[in-house]
């Protein structure tokens, strides 16, 4: 038996035994003592079902023949990590990518699952993996939204995720998706202009400000009903602003006395 098929049969045997790690280990030095082996595509499908199974939850060996091993969903992010390194241009590598998202996702690191989207999409634009990605690294960034309040950072984020998977994919079935999430973050965005505008009209009597802000809101998402709002707000403050009462401002009450 020569030393690399040597070391493929220990692998296997090993992964017979649910001994994850070291089947994994065994896999790789192949890879890297004999990286022109005839066995390279096998080893490496063989390396992405053991990281699947293990970020799915697959517990390894017995522990003192009593118990499961533990899981090691963090260990299956590495391993995607180094399935990507082996073989960059193979169908696996985008399958990676998203598996370690869908992984810091289950660890709650947003941030490091948009990091590999955001791989996905720039290293492999032609995958049939791509539209999938573009959608949700807008719903990610969505998901990390506030409220009108708060900074819009990933407000405008989630607006262009969704707006390049409309325009690239414009027949994926996710595209109803995409719509409805992405009218949600353009109120979002107006909303959070609106809200600026009203402070420097109603609280700072800044005019200029107010106008610039409620103008925003418009551009954000012109046919909205925030929009609407914001035009109304327009004509309160030039009214304001000149002196003359305000349109639409609510009448008071008179009362009389007898």
């Amino acid at each position: 038996i020569s030393a690399p098929e040597g070391l493929y049969r220990a692998a296997r045997i090993h992964l017979a035994r649910k001994d994850f790690s070291k089947a994994f280990d065994d896999f790789q030095s192949v890879l890297g003592r004999y990286p022109n082996t005839k066995r390279f595509n096998e080893i490496v499908g063989e390396q992405y079902r053991i990281a699947s199974a293990l970020l799915d939850g697959a517990r390894g060996r017995m522990l003192f023949g009593l118990l499961p091993g533990f899981a090691q969903r963090e260990k299956a992010i590495e391993y995607f990590e180094i399935i990507l390194s082996n073989a960059p241009y193979s169908d696996y590598a985008p399958l990676s990518l998203m598996n370690i998202s869908r992984g810091y996702q289950r660890a709650g690191e947003v941030e490091n699952a948009i990091d590999a989207l955001d791989r996905m999409v720039n290293n492999y634009p032609q995958s049939l993996l791509a539209p999938d990605a573009y959608l949700k690294l807008a719903q990610t960034h969505s998901s990390l939204v506030d409220g009108p309040y708060y900074d819009q950072a990933n407000t405008k984020q989630s607006i262009t995720y969704f707006e390049d998977f409309m325009i690239l994919f414009p027949s994926d079935a996710g595209i109803g998706a995409a719509e409805k999430g992405l009218d949600g973050m353009k109120k979002m965005l107006a909303e959070s202009k609106m809200k600026i505008a009203d402070f420097y009209f109603y609280k700072r009597s800044n005019y200029t400000a107010a106008r610039v802000f409620y103008n925003e809101a418009i551009t954000a998402y012109p046919d909205s009903a925030v929009a609407k709002r914001a035009k109304v707000r327009l004509a309160d403050v030039e009214a304001k602003a000149s002196g003359k009462p305000q349109p639409n401002a609510p009448r008071k009450k008179r009362f009389f006395f007898f």
